[in-house]
């Protein structure tokens, strides 16, 4: 009832700050002793002045407002309410809202992504760069470390090995490989070789090489022996037939029955009547170099 009570206080103190004491007792016995009149023949008139003068305090304000007041249990719900109301409620965001900001957080996590992928793939190229490396240091370092022995592997004219072969000494073959050949010492072919062939020298007579063929020291090509495949070696002698190119750091020789199909690169090249060439020959390991030699020259000439 705090507040109905409040409210007649303000009305009562208005109405007086409004209206002065004595004009309102005067407007309300004026209004009087004209409702008092009666129209009724033979009804005496009570003369305006001797009636009593009503004051404010005889206005009914408290009982109107005492009609207005709810019973004292009802404030407190309404108070209740009251603050319930100033209390902003949360609200739940909505289906679009909700699908906007997990359309958010999927495109906030989309570069997350793509930057921890690209880094797997930067570090998964890199150990296989790095494991590459590795094995080539091994391979090095096992070639190194090998030492020769005095021995010899024959493959006789029957026997074919299919896969490579690694030896510490010298091997004649007289059969088929077909594999690759490392032999730390000499190779003598005579038979068929389907394969790379890596030697300290190596020698063909009447041999059919399907492969590189690679020596650190010579290589002989003997009569009737073809070779399919590039030569490199310090020194050559070819008799036979070559489809490949020559790489040699030393002299090569081509005898009177050598064909060679490809380029021809080393130091000197001896070419006997009867050779045939188709390819070009160079002597960029000789020790004199003729295009540093013409510039030389015009330089001089100027």
């Amino acid at each position: 009832m705090g507040f109905f009570s409040d409210l007649k206080e303000d009305l009562s103190q208005a109405v007086n700050e409004l209206m002065p004491e004595e004009e309102l007792n005067a407007a309300m016995a004026a209004a009087e002793a004209e409702d008092g009149q009666s129209d009724e023949p033979g009804a005496e008139k009570v003369p305006a002045a001797e009636e009593p003068a009503e004051t404010v305090d005889s206005l009914d304000l408290g009982g109107m407002l005492d009609s207005l007041e709810e019973p004292e249990a009802a404030d407190e719900p309404l108070e209740e309410a009251v603050i319930a109301a100033d209390e902003p409620e949360a609200e739940e965001p909505e289906g679009e809202a909700l699908q906007e900001l997990t359309e958010l957080q999927e495109f906030a996590e989309e570069p997350e992504a793509e930057a921890a992928q690209e880094a797997d793939n930067m570090t998964s190229e890199t150990s296989g760069e790095e494991e590459k490396v590795m094995e080539e240091q091994a391979q090095v370092q096992a070639q190194a470390n090998r030492v020769p022995v005095d021995e010899t592997a024959v493959v006789t004219e029957g026997m074919t090995i299919t896969g490579d072969i690694i030896s510490e000494g010298s091997m004649e073959l007289i059969g088929t490989v077909n594999g690759n050949l490392d032999i730390l010492g000499k190779l003598n072919i005579t038979g068929t070789i389907q394969g790379d062939s890596k030697a300290a020298e190596i020698f063909a007579e009447g041999a059919k090489i399907t492969g590189e063929v690679n020596s650190q020291g010579s290589v002989k090509i003997g009569q009737s022996s073809v070779v399919i495949g590039n030569i490199t070696a310090s020194s050559a002698v070819v008799a036979g037939a070559v489809k490949g190119d020559i790489d040699v750091k030393g002299p090569v020789i081509l005898d009177t029955t050598a064909i060679v199909m490809g380029n021809i690169k080393s130091k000197s090249v001896q070419i006997n009547n009867g050779a045939v060439i188709e390819g070009m020959c160079s002597q960029c390991y000789a020790d004199v170099n003729p295009t540093s030699f013409f510039e030389e020259f015009k330089k001089k000439k100027g």
